[in-house]
């Protein structure tokens, strides 16, 4: 499973590395609505939430689905404005006004994204001028509550009245804590920036994809940019170009941006405890699975306090040696288990390193 971006015809100088102060308020947001995906942050989120206006709080839980379960792609409205080439404003504000810029009917569908109820890859029709549609994606927003089905009516209602109430509301979260924290962020961001930018100069894309994570990979031969990640999707550069926007806040979501007629976007974190080289998610899978079987999880609990051949583990286990090997094939090619020669012995042994980090890579795999 990846998103694949398409990047025939693309022109080194269409790349852009820039950060976004309305994309890190969107992160921003959903790390306050969803902290248990950012330990890192709680101590940030306690300090925001208990100095938060009540009446701010209440609004920002009116329309939380546009950055709790999904990351809305109005937090990098740049993408949407024809042309498929505008870079993220500079300041908030400048950043509001390219959001001004979509279309009811962009703004209306992305909105609604949270329903699943639209096509994203590929073109289809509008939720302002499809009665289907609308239907269905009401059925879907009641199962978020009736606080979400009134906000949709009164989107699909009356998009300019929400577009302006979510100005107002960016707005006010940026007078309330986050200018604060963009204050302190930006020039982080800005730095990581300049880097990525200074490795696409000097040694070309594939250089600095791989500096925004392990998870990107650059084919140049058949021209096309991978992410690896629990889902498919695909987009192309086409006539546009493409967007690298760093996020300090965003650990360990990876996200793409492949709606169709977008300018492609990778909104990458920096400055996070990102493992080196996390494992892929065919990797992630294949030590899960390993795991899920009884008698390979018996022999990891000896394999873990030393290493044993498979001639002590038969004994220890009261096994054969042929279903012994079986179970510390499985382990070795999840890459759960190391073997080292000592004379004509084979020693087997639990990389505890590996298996201490399976938490940490099954949530970065999952939400990345």
């Amino acid at each position: 499973m990846s998103v694949r971006i398409d990047i025939a015809g693309l022109r080194q100088e269409r790349v852009a590395v820039v950060p976004s102060p309305l994309a890190e308020l969107g992160m921003a947001l959903h790390a306050l609505s969803e902290s248990g995906h950012h330990p890192g942050l709680q101590g940030w989120a306690t300090g925001v939430t208990a100095r938060l206006d009540p009446h701010l709080a209440d609004r920002m839980c009116e329309a939380d689905f546009l950055w709790r379960s999904t990351f809305s792609d109005l937090f990098l409205a740049c993408a949407g404005v024809p042309g498929r080439a505008t870079l993220p404003g500079a300041t908030l504000a400048e950043e509001l006004d390219l959001l001004d810029k979509l279309t009811d009917e962009q703004f209306v569908d992305t909105a609604l994204e949270f329903t699943c109820a639209l096509p994203y890859s590929a073109h289809g029709p509008a939720a302002l001028s499809d009665a289907g549609l609308r239907r269905r994606a009401l059925e879907l927003a009641a199962a978020r509550g009736p606080q979400q089905v009134r906000f949709s009516e009164r989107l699909l209602a009356d998009p300019p009245r929400i577009r302006a109430w979510l100005r107002q509301f960016l707005e006010d979260c940026e007078e309330a804590f986050f200018a604060e924290t963009w204050a302190r962020l930006r020039h982080q961001l800005a730095a990581d920036a300049r880097h990525k930018s200074e490795l696409l100069r000097r040694k070309g894309l594939a250089e600095a994809l791989a500096a925004v994570s392990p998870a990107v990979a650059l084919d140049e031969s058949a021209a096309r940019i991978t992410v690896d990640k629990l889902g498919d999707g695909r987009t192309a550069t086409e006539d546009g170009g493409l967007l690298l926007i760093p996020t300090s806040l965003g650990w360990p979501h990876l996200m793409v941006l492949h709606r169709y007629g977008w300018q492609p976007v990778l909104h990458y974190p920096v400055g996070s405890p990102e493992l080196a080289t996390p494992p892929s998610v065919e990797q992630l899978t294949l030590r899960l699975s390993a795991l899920s079987h009884p008698v390979r999880m018996r022999l990891c609990r000896s394999l873990a306090r030393s290493a044993f051949t498979t001639s002590e583990l038969t004994q220890v286990h009261g096994m054969t040696a042929p279903e012994i090997s079986r179970h510390l094939s499985v382990l070795k090619k999840a890459g759960l288990v190391t073997t080292r020669r000592r004379g004509r012995y084979v020693l087997h042994q639990l990389d505890v390193t590996v298996v201490a980090r399976l938490g940490s890579d099954f949530l970065e795999g999952i939400l990345r």
